[in-house]
């Protein structure tokens, strides 16, 4: 293979660390033509690192590649372990429910559960966001060390609507009320219309390996009288995945 083909290859593997994709919707979000995309799956699949469900099905990382990635992280595989408990409260709640890490700065979506209903939000897996503007940020701000935080409040904060809060002291005085309820509500914040409550991850160690949250529309998400019980429902989700997590 030509150092561009290990390039496309890796592309399209990292692609489907998000989920299970068709050959057309894999070559969208690679960016490649679907020819090329096919016969890099072909040859991928040929060596086990992808597999197919069946013929003209999705695609999904394959046992070969688990056994490579479990070498250096044993049995680490966030999304299959975080899914079942975002079907579950996809099922609770009515509405959709992700799952987010920290990347370079920013809140990466690595996967989402969508909720069946006439009215769809659009669905962030593979986007990212900042950290101060959506509840899975401001949960894993509420777990940095003080001097961490006092360095990332020391910068301008940008606005993604015109709810995002930027001001450091109403935040620092969030992340206070996020450590003793270990959930948040975010209203608008991040996008026009969209309501969304996340909890943390907490690893083994102590510091936070994820974010769990679920989001709706504005209008319908959450009713009044439920918003601290669907904030508990989260919570305990991000507390039974934190226990699921390897040592």
């Amino acid at each position: 293979m030509t150092v561009q083909s290990i390039e496309r290859a890796f592309s399209i593997l990292r692609a489907l660390a998000i989920g299970p994709m068709g050959v057309t919707d894999l070559a969208e979000r690679v960016d490649l033509p679907k020819s090329t995309v096919a016969r890099l799956l072909a040859s991928l699949d040929s060596q086990g690192v992808v597999t197919q469900d069946h013929s003209g099905g999705e695609y999904r990382l394959g046992e070969g590649l688990l056994e490579i990635a479990g070498a250096a992280q044993p049995g680490r595989n966030l999304v299959a372990t975080a899914r079942p408990h975002l079907i579950d409260l996809m099922e609770a709640t009515g509405e959709t429910a992700g799952i987010s890490v920290v990347d370079n700065g920013s809140m990466y979506y690595l996967e989402h559960v969508e909720a069946e209903s006439d009215i769809q939000v659009r669905n962030w897996t593979g986007d990212s966001a900042p950290l101060h503007s959506v509840p899975s940020g401001l949960v894993v701000l509420a777990h940095w060390p003080v001097t961490r935080l006092d360095s990332f409040l020391s910068h301008p904060l940008e606005s993604s609507t015109r709810h995002t809060i930027t001001d450091s002291d109403t935040i620092r005085a969030s992340l206070s009320e996020i450590r003793e309820l270990g959930y948040v509500w975010g209203y608008e914040e991040f996008a026009e219309g969209i309501n969304s409550v996340a909890a943390p991850v907490i690893s083994s160690s102590g510091g936070v390996e994820a974010a769990i949250h679920v989001h709706g529309p504005a209008y319908r998400f959450p009713q009044p009288d439920r918003t601290h019980d669907i904030g508990l429902q989260v919570s305990e989700a991000a507390k039974a995945l934190s226990e699921n997590l390897p040592p």
